[in-house]
């Protein structure tokens, strides 16, 4: 993963290092504590209390690892980079599709998505094929649910 350049907005690149922020100084010593505490409670191979805290610390250390790698490949997409005219990294793009419902989604490297937020990875089936295209045409777009075709209403830098 430390190869694979990570694409990010600036708030993207803000919760980011704040995550790890809090990770590394916040949530270390929670676990760290948790753990000297457990180890009181006596016998560690029957200590369900330890093993516990021994396995969230491993998932901390993990996940500042995954943190730290992908803010060492960081692209931050700043906002001379969105244009208004073709859909690129960053562009909030309002499409309305084949029963007239209309969507709007914000593109965002596959690290910042957040579908529930209307946030979608270029990477997705939807993001990979609006890249690129222009207000007005008819994208199509193979997802697992079928074939769906977008019309691109607007796009927004």
């Amino acid at each position: 993963m430390d190869d694979k350049e990570t694409i990010l907005t600036p708030e993207g690149l803000r919760r980011l290092e704040e995550e790890l922020d809090h990770l590394k100084t916040v949530r270390r010593k929670q676990v760290a504590e948790r753990i000297r505490q457990a180890k009181e409670f006596g016998d560690l191979s029957e200590n369900s209390e330890y093993e516990d805290a021994k396995n969230e610390q491993a998932f901390i250390e993990g996940r500042i690892l995954m943190l730290e790698g992908m803010l060492r490949s960081v692209k931050v997409i700043d906002n001379h980079d969105v244009r208004s005219d073709v859909v690129t990294i960053g562009s909030t793009v309002k499409l309305t599709d084949e029963s007239g419902e209309d969507l709007t989604y914000t593109i965002v490297g596959s690290a910042e998505a957040d579908p529930a937020r209307n946030k979608i990875s270029n990477e997705s089936p939807v993001g990979r094929a609006l890249l690129g295209k222009r207000k007005g045409q008819v994208v199509t777009v193979q997802a697992p649910a079928g074939v769906t075709r977008y019309t691109v209403r607007a796009i927004k830098g």
